[in-house]
């Protein structure tokens, strides 16, 4: 079944919408959301109840305010939903404190190196997603093991008992702007592990085209809050939500 992941971008305790990867920009989401008028994590949790959760923690992201200013908030939506945590893990330990919290930890090319990856794989099997960081058209790394191509990437990650693989256009988050799709086929069809789009979903059509195009799941905010994708489809599950269309 195709995967809709709900993106929560959290900042101060309080989801904010993503624009174009600028994250000075992001704004409380409840300013522009048509689906809720909140921005209190817990309670948007309870009012869209979706099933699997994607949490950037911008705090620790951006090294703004003490490094547990969410994490409490973290762990209650955990318990509720199941949750990939992206917080910028560089090491080991920032990969077991996002596993305390979080049933899956993300692990993202922009801080995280080849040999953590490899050994927080290993050491937590199918518990460790990695997202394959994208700005400007470049992988944001700072490991030079790390290859310029994502398809070289790939390759180098079939070895790994990954949990899955999410490509995240930073250019593309908040903005609908779509994809590529010759690109993700070929991206998708290179893996041995799912992957995932992050970026650019505009609605249903999207969700259908990645659908046939062998990625295995996307994660979505502001088609969400904009209507665009109605919230069913995080609960109902896609094939429903496909049939209804």
């Amino acid at each position: 079944m195709f995967r809709v992941v709900f993106v929560m971008d959290i900042f101060n305790r309080t989801v904010v919408l993503a624009k174009g990867g600028i994250r000075e920009n992001y704004r409380p989401v409840s300013d522009s959301s048509s689906v809720c008028k909140t921005s209190i994590p817990q309670e948007i949790l309870e009012l869209l109840r979706p099933g699997e959760v994607y949490i950037a923690d911008l705090n620790a992201l951006q090294g703004k305010g003490p490094v547990d200013t969410n994490a409490e908030i973290i762990r209650e939506i955990s318990l509720k939903a199941n949750t990939m945590l992206d917080f910028g893990a560089s090491s080991l330990k920032d990969v077991d404190k996002a596993l305390s919290i979080a049933g899956t930890a993300v692990i993202g090319t922009e801080t995280g190196s080849l040999s953590v990856i490899r050994d927080a794989a290993s050491r937590n099997p199918e518990r460790i997603s990695v997202s394959i960081d994208v700005k400007y058209g470049k992988i944001l790394k700072q490991d030079p093991e790390i290859p310029e191509n994502p398809f070289e990437i790939v390759k180098l990650l079939n070895d790994l008992p990954l949990k899955d693989l999410i490509f995240l256009d930073l250019d593309r988050v908040g903005t609908a702007s779509g994809f590529d799709p010759e690109f993700l086929r070929k991206l998708a069809k290179s893996s041995v592990h799912d992957v995932l789009l992050a970026g650019g979903v505009r609605g249903m059509e999207d969700l259908l085209a990645l659908n046939s195009l062998g990625i295995k799941g996307a994660l979505v905010a502001t088609a969400i809050h904009s209507g665009s994708v109605p919230p069913e489809v995080m609960t109902q599950g896609f094939k429903k939500a496909k049939n209804d269309t």
